[in-house]
């Protein structure tokens, strides 16, 4: 899953190849002078260099070589020509802007965000989509190959079977939460007035904008309305720099199948002005709404949400479905954000638990529940652990919500729960993870070789933190079988995947 959408960029960023070096023509020329430590550099800033395009990065960005130097390219796809300029160069590395296309790839389409080149948000909508589920793919096997140091199935050797990328039909508009910031500044008309849209690309400078392409309709509207009757009530935004001023970020949710709509203001204090014309101006214009809260956040971080939560009219929570299991969701729970792939997804790790009816199963990391549920209608019994208390106060509201009366919950971290579980007799046939991007705490890894399950169900929103785990459950005695990657971010260079491992010599 993707609990935290931060990009963890590596430290050599040489380990991000998915391609072996290749031939690039390079017109720059090797100067003196302004950057001493790597004076020694085929090519310096501010040079014009003609790149061939070898690979992508895990972070989308083409690679290319001049002259041997590795020089990271963003926009550009493998198979490409390009002509690009040096803009910052390291000792074995450096990034280039790209120029213009001299031999563009076949793969290449035209975006359709009108902001694409400006905003972070996507990185991938210069490629066609099936290219992208392809390079999904290969990245999940990189991974598993340099970091996890497993071998792969092919045609003429057994290994680890990586299946395609399941995809989607219709990758638009597929997220059921948005949450932008909100700034002063120049508005997509071009007055000066309260602006909400989302980050430039390595910056917190904001790009007003009305329209997302990934984001549901209904998402958009709410922004555009908060964003309205923001400027109507004069209310001031946030300013990082100074710390002053109200509005911070405006999140909001749409239920796919209830159509519900949770609206969430987060203010830099804990009172709201004019709290009231809020409420009555927010439900006239969306009957649809359930739920207007606000989230108060006075510190000085990229934090999103402060400790705070109170609601402001209707309800804590709204609800939705997932193939057919109903979920309360309130304004700080973690709900995916792609309910169609989450379901493709879930069903996958249903599947590869393998269950009778029969069988204890472990879901750590279990957030509210979502797998934990999922799994609750094929399995004897579920153990949920989640280390956020509210997360499990939720879960087994979920549960209760559903009629689901064999799974149970407990909060604490799962590599100190799990071990006393053990204690009072639970011996699971599974167990599932599900951890943030960082992967699994080597302590619940131990645990998990300690406990000796017979399935290993994982799943995972890192390729890297992935391989490095399944190699350490593999020196412990499981055997990786099959790797399911699953584009739960289209358009996007993130990808998750469900893997299923079994103990040696079941």
């Amino acid at each position: 899953m993707n609990r935290n959408q931060s990009r963890n960029a590596g430290s050599n960023r040489k380990g991000k190849l998915q391609a072996s070096a290749g031939s690039s023509r390079n017109n720059g020329r090797a100067r003196g002078g302004a950057q001493a430590a790597v004076v020694d550099a085929p090519v310096q800033k501010n040079d014009e260099v003609v790149v061939d395009i070898i690979g992508l990065t895990h972070d989308g960005e083409g690679v290319g070589r001049a002259d041997g130097f590795t020089l990271f390219i963003q926009g550009a796809l493998p198979g490409e020509r390009v002509r690009a300029k040096v803009m910052k160069v390291k000792k074995t590395f450096g990034y280039a802007r790209l120029q213009e296309l001299i031999d563009a790839s076949a793969e290449r389409v035209v975006p359709v965000c009108g902001i694409y080149d400006k905003c972070g948000g996507c990185q991938l909508q210069h490629m066609d989509y099936d290219a992208q589920l392809s390079w999904k793919r290969q990245h999940v096997i990189d991974s598993l190959e340099r970091i996890g140091k497993l071998t792969i199935a092919g045609d003429d050797k057994e290994g680890v079977v990586v299946h395609p990328t399941v995809g989607m039909t219709e990758p638009w508009h597929y997220r059921n939460k948005a949450q932008v910031p909100i700034g002063a500044g120049v508005s997509a008309s071009g007055s000066q007035e309260l602006i909400a849209g989302f980050y430039a690309k390595g910056s917190h400078r904001i790009i007003d904008t009305d329209e997302c392409h990934i984001q549901h309709d209904r998402n958009d509207e709410v922004v555009r309305i908060v964003k309205t009757i923001g400027r109507e009530l004069e209310v001031s935004a946030y300013d990082e720099e100074s710390g002053q001023g109200l509005l911070r970020h405006v999140m909001t949710r749409t239920g796919f199948v209830s159509g519900e709509i949770m609206i969430v203001l987060v203010t830099n204090g804990r009172k709201l002005p004019q709290a009231e014309q809020w409420v009555e101006r927010i439900r006239a214009a969306l009957p649809e709404v359930k739920s207007i809260v606000q989230n108060v956040n006075t510190r000085d971080t990229n934090v999103i949400f402060g400790d705070e939560t109170k609601v402001l009219w209707g309800s804590e929570v709204i609800y939705d479905e997932l193939d057919g299991i109903r979920f309360a969701i309130s304004a700080r729970s973690f709900y995916q954000v792609n309910p169609a792939q989450t379901v493709e997804l879930y069903r996958k790790a249903v599947d590869y638990a393998q269950l009778t009816g029969t069988e204890s199963v472990i879901d750590a990391y279990c957030g509210i529940g979502t797998i934990s549920l999922f799994l609750a209608r094929k399995a004897g019994r579920v153990y949920g652990v989640e280390i956020v208390p509210e997360a499990i106060e939720d879960a087994k509201r979920n549960a209760e919500l559903n009629g689901i009366t064999n799974a149970s919950f407990e909060a604490g971290p799962a590599e100190v729960v799990i071990p006393r579980w053990r204690e009072e007799g639970i011996i699971p046939d599974v167990i599932v993870v599900d951890p943030p991007r960082k992967g699994c705490d080597p302590a619940l890894l131990d645990t998990i070789l300690a406990m000796q399950p017979e399935r290993v169900v994982y799943v995972s929103c890192n390729p890297s933190t992935l391989a490095r785990d399944l190699h350490t459950l593999e020196e412990g005695g499981y055997k990786t079988v099959e790797v399911t990657p699953v584009d739960m971010f289209p358009w996007t260079s993130h990808v998750e995947c469900c893997s299923l491992l079994v103990r040696e010599g079941n």
